[in-house]
């Protein structure tokens, strides 16, 4: 049994053009939604779904925490986990729904039944071969063959291009603490209800903040503070600031 995580980016995306290209089965694939994706991200998986379709292969399952990431901040009036330092909110709303949605097929269970292990296919590039780490656990034989093949960033493009397919672009948060400033910039001008919505997050959180080194979703900065100095400073010199400060939290 061969199953797939698909990322909604660039790397899973030619992973699963090239198993298709190259009669790979593939049981089943899926994708684990924060709720919290850019508008761009859930498109490209309705195009990319019926693609697979098309190409006789499975159909993306969307697996899900109860709520979502974004309920959970407002909510509990906190940031994502990675401004506090760790991963807890990628185990939660990734790890966790993806894991419970393959422990509940019956073709995984009969398989561990038997003592025996499932793929896990992972979209890991040749680029980036040394996070190609984890070999296997309890329950999962994790391979990663764009690693095997030789597959690079620039070749994952061109096999997604060959197939007249879109750039998927980058699959995060829209609110994601790793954000670029370059990428917290162009989130208000591409979709300012969504910058919104981070905004809000950042004010409902920041009063319950303990710890002075923390100043908003940038962990030492405030994304607030990005869009209220670009406005301050429109144009060519806003950009020049931008840049010079990307390169210190790059």
């Amino acid at each position: 049994m061969r199953i797939i995580a698909y990322g909604g980016g660039v790397n899973s995306t030619a992973l699963i053009i090239m198993c298709v290209q190259m009669r790979i089965e593939i049981d089943y694939i899926f994708f684990a939604d924060t709720g919290a994706e850019k508008p761009h991200t859930y498109s490209f998986l309705r195009l990319f779904d019926k693609w697979l379709i098309e190409n006789g292969m499975p159909s993306i399952n969307i697996v899900k925490s109860k709520i979502t990431l974004e309920q959970r901040c407002l909510e509990d009036r906190c940031f994502p986990s990675k401004v506090y330092g760790n991963s807890s909110c990628s185990h939660r709303f990734k790890i966790q729904p993806a894991a419970k949605f393959v422990n509940n097929l019956p073709m995984a269970k009969a398989i561990w039944a038997q003592g025996e292990k499932v793929i896990k296919f992972i979209g890991i590039d040749a680029d980036e071969a040394h996070r190609a780490s984890i070999q296997s656990d309890a329950k999962y034989n994790y391979e990663y063959p764009l690693v095997e093949w030789g597959t690079g960033r620039e070749d994952c493009l061109e096999v997604i291009k060959k197939q007249g397919l879109p750039d998927p672009g980058k699959s995060a948060c829209f609110f994601c603490p790793s954000s670029k400033l370059r990428e917290i910039r162009l989130l208000k001008q591409q979709y300012p209800a969504l910058a919104e919505r981070a905004r809000e997050i950042e004010r409902v959180a920041i009063p319950r903040l303990t710890s002075t080194k923390i100043l908003g979703l940038g962990r030492y900065f405030s994304w607030t503070n990005v869009w209220e100095q670009e406005e301050m400073f429109e144009g060519e010199y806003s950009q020049h600031c931008i840049e010079i400060c990307d390169s210190c939290y790059d």
